[in-house]
């Protein structure tokens, strides 16, 4: 059994990562993460809002309706998932 100094998991020095390096990445991707890719994601979202209502007030094809409808919740749910990855990867 090997003792442990920190609390770092020991192994061949191929296997650590630095932990300022590791850090740094960690703190970029959460940048990019609130501040790109969340934005991103919700605008898409009212981006797609906006045209179907657009095409409502209009009086437009129904279809095309339908397409903007599934295509709002499909992005609703990619947002859900980009901002909860944010959450998680801003925690730690």
């Amino acid at each position: 059994m090997q003792a442990r100094t920190s609390g770092m998991p020991t192994g061949s020095a191929k296997s650590r990562v630095s932990l300022p390096r590791a850090a740094g990445y960690i703190m970029s991707m959460a940048y990019f993460m609130s501040h790109v890719a969340v934005p991103i994601a919700v605008g898409a979202v009212a981006l797609v809002l906006l045209l179907g209502l657009i095409n409502l007030m209009r009086g437009g094809s129904p279809w095309t309706s339908q397409k903007l409808m599934r295509l709002r919740v499909m992005l609703q749910f990619i947002a859900i998932v980009v901002i909860m990855l944010a959450v998680w990867i801003m925690r730690g």
